[in-house]
Parts: structure tokens; sequence; C-alpha cells
């Protein structure tokens, strides 16, 4: 009886934030149909508890559940939305050989996050020149949660950052607990540097964090080549993003098992704030310093904040970072 009860209780809270985030209407209609859901979830949990209720309850709730869960595989996420202009595009991409040819590959110039210049650009890349990979943590909610970024570099001095995020609608914002629950879709964005990490550090004031990655040359080829594989698949069918499975992390680490197999899993997957010692320890980053000197050199939000427009901002972020050359910041 104990484990029914936990089961009905569970569901009964699942099916609540389900409702609350999927059914369209206002507040006050979501309310209430919360609240008839609810209603039979408890009288079944009264009833199992002796606290008196009709026996059959447990019915009824089984009932309702059936048709929640029937509705609730009708949702699917969807390329046609109106999207906020940051997201509105989806990368493209055509590999011939070494070269790379990007369609939409993001360079908007930001002033706030709500005053910007909106540029999309098609690129041209030769993975022959691919010389190094960067992993950003970008901080806004507290140590444990980051948003995690891939900056590729070549030996030109161009820099293109991947980044998995959410496509939001227009006016709508970030909820982890959305996330769980279908609220939003998944988009892969390449982007410059300048655009967005230059955004997080000095529009939206989040504090961000930069280490080299320990990576050959085959493998870098190769996880570069896997977010441009990733971007195609949700270009062809649209995926939901979840906070827990599908997110700016879990992506990384899908890659990282491609090239190491018998990477495990961790806590510090799903608290990101945390996965930059996560790949400390598992030898992805700069090896022969400790890791506190990592953090500490690799926190590039001041250094960001004093960057004029006419600096190289790619440059100017990364003077002191362990395993940056001094011909990169030349």
């Amino acid at each position: 009886m104990f484990a029914l009860g936990c089961a009905i209780a569970g569901l009964g809270v699942w099916g609540a934030f389900a409702l609350w985030f999927q059914l369209p209407g206002p507040a006050w209609m979501r309310g209430a149909v919360i609240a008839a859901w609810c209603l039979p979830a408890l009288a079944s949990l009264a009833m199992l508890a002796g606290w008196g209720g009709w026996r059959w309850t447990p019915a009824v709730f089984a009932l309702c559940a059936a048709l929640l869960f029937s509705w609730w595989h009708t949702i699917r996420p969807t390329h046609e939305r109106v999207w906020a202009d940051d997201v509105a595009r989806m990368l493209a991409s055509r590999v011939q050989g070494d070269e790379v040819l990007l369609d939409n590959v993001r360079n908007f110039t930001w002033r706030s996050e709500t005053d910007y210049d909106a540029r999309w650009e098609a690129r041209r890349y030769d993975l022959g020149q691919l010389v190094s990979a960067d992993l950003m943590l970008s901080y806004w909610m507290g140590p444990a949660i980051a948003h995690t970024l891939v900056s590729f570099g070549f030996a030109d001095g161009r820099r293109l950052v991947f980044s998995l995020e959410i496509r939001r609608e227009q006016g709508e914002s970030f909820s982890a607990l959305g996330g769980f629950f279908r609220r939003f879709e998944t988009v892969i964005v390449a982007a410059d540097e300048s655009d967005i990490v230059r955004t997080r550090t000095n529009a939206r004031g989040e504090d961000v964090y930069l280490y080299r990655l320990r990576l050959r040359p085959e493998q870098l080829r190769k996880v570069f080549l896997g977010y441009l594989e990733r971007a195609a698949q949700v270009h062809a069918e649209p995926k939901f993003y979840n906070t827990l499975t599908s997110n700016c992390t879990t992506i990384v680490f899908e890659l990282a098992r491609r090239l190491s197999p018998t990477l495990p899993l961790d806590y510090r997957l799903l608290l990101s704030g945390y996965f930059a010692d996560y790949a400390y320890d598992h030898g992805g980053l700069v090896q022969g310093v400790d890791f506190a000197t990592l953090k500490r050199a690799g926190r590039i939000t001041q250094r960001a904040l004093a960057t004029g427009p006419d600096e190289d901002y790619a440059k100017a972020i990364r003077k002191g970072v362990p395993g940056v050359s001094d011909d990169e910041l030349r």
C-alpha cells in the first residue's frame, strides 16, 4: 500500500507540473484543471491511509492518469513558432573533405539583452587548420549551475563557438523546471565569441570561465563534426530540450564519450557548474597545473568587461589562461 501511495503522490505532482507548463490559457484556468486533477489523487491517498472515502477512487485516478498520458503523447516539438531573434535561424552545414561550409552563423552585436544588431552569416572553415578547443562555463544561477559552451580555434585566428540552447519563443524566458516538461525545443547555435560570450559577460552580467581542452588534432575534428551532426539532426527533426537528459552539458559529455567510451556518469553532469572539475579529473584539461589555478586564471569576466570595441576580444580574454600559447595572443 505504501508503494502504491508513493506512486499516486508522485504521479499527482508530475501531472500537476505537466498541466501547468503545457496547458494553454490563463493561469486561473490552468489552476482549475490542476485542482480537478489533484482531487482524485488526494482522495485516493486518503482512502489508502484509512481516512475514509470511496474504494473506487484509485480507479478514477487511474482513468484520469490514462487520459493525461494520452494527451501528453500528443505534444510534439516543432520548428513552426515565432522564435526570439537570437534563435530564429538554425545552423546548416556542408562538409566536403576538409572544407566546411556553414549557413546561419550568428554574429550579433549586443549593447544590452534587448538592444542589438542582428546578423547571420555564411562561413567557410578549413578543418585542416583546426588547432584548439576551449571549454567555457557561464554562471548565471549560483556556483552549481552554468551554461556550457565549446569554442574552436583555427590557425588563422578565427574562432567558432557551439552552444546547445533552448529555442525560446518571443517574450519567453528560460525555466529549469519547465525544461523537464517539454516546455522548450532545442537549437544548436554556432556563433562568434564576440557575440555569444560577450553577451553573457557584458549584457547579461554572467560570470564566465575558460579552460583549454587537451585534445589531439583528430579529436578536435571529431568533436567539431559531432556538433555539426547534432545540429543537422535537430534541423531535420525538432527535439525537446530536457533539463536532465538533453542540455548544454550532456552534449559535451556525449561527444567526449566518442573519444573515450569509458567516461563515467557523474553528478557533475547535472550540476553543470562543476563540469570543469569533472573534465580536469578525467584528463580533459591542461595537465601539470592544479585545478584551482586553472579556475582562477580562466575567469575571463573582468578581462571581457575591460575589452574595448576595437580590441581583439578572443585574444584579450585568453591572456594568462594556461595552455594558451604566446603565438595565439600576438
